[in-house]
């Protein structure tokens, strides 16, 4: 269970509210991948991916997410005790995010956006935008 007080509760509220969070943006699905609930726009493009109970040597729940350039590197430095630069797709700058620390909703709902317009195509953006208005 997480201990970040905006994450009390069960454990499966943890995964629910990810996935509302995410299937509420335009053309989402989910679907495993490498085991874990992955977030897909179009079927195509990951943007997300949660690892509700740690995966290989990292005991902790986190999730990794697409970043804008510039934006993990910021994230890292600035606050090293919730975000780090993951493995496998840490090099394409995504960023890793500590479930089980000071991380609350709304910033989890800004970067899994923030996500999703990294790598979402043009038009998908122009109906986001129109949903947020």
């Amino acid at each position: 269970m997480c201990k970040c007080p905006q994450m009390t509760g069960r454990p499966e509220s943890v995964s629910l509210r990810f996935r509302r969070i995410c299937l509420d943006l335009p053309e989402v699905e989910e679907r495993p991948s490498h085991g874990a609930p992955t977030f897909f726009i179009r079927g195509k493009v990951s943007f997300a991916t949660l690892r509700e109970h740690g995966h290989h040597d990292i005991e902790f729940p986190f999730f990794v997410c697409a970043a804008p350039p510039g934006v993990q590197g910021a994230l890292v430095m600035g606050r090293p005790d919730c975000f780090f630069v993951p493995a496998y797709v840490g090099h394409r700058g995504w960023v890793g995010v500590r479930l089980d620390r000071g991380v609350g909703w709304a910033e989890i709902e800004d970067l899994c956006e923030d996500a999703y317009r990294s790598v979402a195509p043009k038009r998908l953006l122009g109906e986001l935008d129109a949903y947020r208005d």
